[in-house]
């Protein structure tokens, strides 16, 4: 069985390895970018690192226990992917600088045909699209963008030949990557306007070098590792459940982060400005000690007015206040609700996933869509996490799918697809254990433009690893092998089911 992974970021390097492991050999790897890592490649802005303690952001059977220090930055984590890919075997699996843009599944033959952007076509058995949801860069729908006569990049494709020191600099956007670039580039430019569109709720994350004394037991002491990712994840679920019970859990979770904001914020002018106006967890909950007090630094200005257009000078506000900046750089986030778009996905009968995802993204586990036979999402529809760890739900992802192949190899056939009914019962269940949490509080990148929620899990890491730990056959209907010239049409397995 051919099986082609697009991406090779965290999750195709899971499902590649994974399959490897079971025997499934034929595995090809079709990377956009000029090498692996994903968003771990794209995002090397300074201060780039991951706020998910390392100890778990990581592959449950590739621990490492050399980390730096709690959270690591984005080199270290890059590093690792390396690694990993090297010590299993993925590494000459991949090719890179190879851009998607169609990917057709043939009735008749029951393959399906993945194109890319220099006409290339490969043909498989299995597709799995693991372009993930922070991949594309998202810039704010400003009038004028083009007018702009000075500098300007997205944090996602950061300018490193561009020196900001002395620079007059606007950054547009506080999210999770703004957080992190603020307090670093605070220190190189002359003046700096942080345009924020609303605040954040913060908890604290003071990110030091682990001191030798805690290396050497990580190093050296296997059971401490053990301990320490039991204890992160326990602590992670805390944090989801604050957001899944807002009038309980929730209100501990926003005490800690109202003391700890007003702790760092001393200026009462800025905190009024910084301070958010919805419920704790209904957006990304940030973890950051450094960046509040760099807003309170004399040559930084945090502007909540509303940017109406871009001059050629720079932005200008709701208030007629034009801003006159050397150069721009958008901290707008990525284009989540795309997912794998604006490649073309084509199933059975012609159909098309853009048309069958045009009310909002959904799947089967956020992995698995009826119509579109062997083809699985990794970090898929409703599979994004608030408080626990991205590379849990892809090894549970991983594992899922390659129980799908195994069943398709052990009964010969071509392919499995899941039920529309299953489906549409699974999502229905997913939409609606969103009640009653903060995440349907108000606005976020976690919805769509009709306000539902696509990008999230609504309950817990351990729900979801139970969910995808075994593969139920009655979900799935397999496709029967089709016949090649001169040989009679094979019989649909028994019941035509998994």
């Amino acid at each position: 069985m051919r099986v082609v992974i697009v991406g090779a970021g965290f999750g195709g390097i899971a499902a590649a390895i994974e399959l490897r492991r079971h025997g499934f050999d034929d595995v090809t790897l079709l990377e956009a970018a000029p090498e692996l890592g994903g968003t771990w490649h794209y995002n090397d802005y300074p201060g780039a690192a991951c706020d998910v303690p390392s100890h778990f952001y990581s592959y449950s059977y590739a621990q490492r226990r050399d980390w730096s220090r709690l959270c690591s930055p984005q080199s270290e984590i890059l590093g690792y992917l390396r690694g990993v890919a090297a010590e299993y075997g993925i590494e000459e699996r991949i090719v890179t600088g190879a851009t998607v843009t169609a990917c057709r599944w043939d009735d008749a033959t029951a393959r399906w045909a993945v194109r890319t952007e220099d006409g290339t076509e490969r043909h498989a058995e299995a597709l799995v699209l693991a372009t993930g949801q922070l991949n594309q860069p998202a810039m704010p729908g400003i009038e004028g963008l083009a007018d702009f006569a000075g500098h300007s990049f997205h944090s996602a494709r950061w300018d490193h030949d561009y020196d900001l020191r002395g620079k007059r600099v606007a950054v547009i956007g506080t999210g999770a990557s703004a957080v992190q670039f603020v307090p670093e580039i605070a220190e190189q430019a002359g003046q700096l306007a942080v345009f924020q569109r609303s605040g954040n709720w913060f908890l604290p994350r003071r990110n030091r070098a682990y001191p030798a004394l805690l290396k050497v037991l990580f190093a050296r002491v296997p059971s401490v590792q053990r301990v320490r990712r039991a204890f992160l994840f326990r602590y992670m679920e805390a944090i989801t459940a604050a957001i899944r019970n807002p009038a309980t859990v929730g209100r501990v979770g926003r005490l800690r982060a109202a003391l700890f904001m007003r702790w760092q914020l001393r200026d009462p002018e800025v905190r009024r400005k910084a301070w958010p106006d919805y419920m704790f967890g209904c957006k990304r909950v940030l973890f950051s000690s450094a960046y509040l007090p760099a807003l309170q630094r004399d040559n930084v200005e945090l502007v909540t007015e509303a940017i109406e257009r871009m001059a050629p000078e720079g932005p200008v506000t709701a208030d007629g206040r034009r801003h006159d900046v050397d150069c721009v750089i958008y901290g707008t986030g990525f284009r989540t609700n795309d997912f794998m778009f604006p490649m073309e996905v084509t199933g059975t009968g012609g159909g098309s996933l853009r048309d069958a995802w045009a009310g909002g993204a959904h799947a089967h586990l956020g992995i698995t869509v009826p119509g579109f036979p062997s083809m699985f999402i990794l970090y898929g529809p409703n599979t994004n996490t608030s408080g626990g760890s991205i590379i849990y739900y892809l090894e549970a992802q991983a594992g899922y799918l390659r129980q799908a192949l195994d069943r398709v190899r052990a009964d010969g056939a071509a392919a499995i697809d899941v039920r529309p009914e299953v489906e549409e019962t699974s999502d229905r269940a997913v939409q609606a254990h969103f009640a009653g949490t903060a995440w349907t509080q108000c606005d976020s990148w976690y919805r769509n433009g009709e306000g539902r929620i696509i990008a999230n899990w609504p309950g817990y890491m351990a729900e979801y690893g139970e969910r995808t730990r075994t593969l139920d056959p009655a979900e799935y209907r397999l496709i029967p092998r089709p016949a090649r010239r001169g040989e009679a049409a094979r019989p649909a397995p028994a019941e035509h089911t998994a």
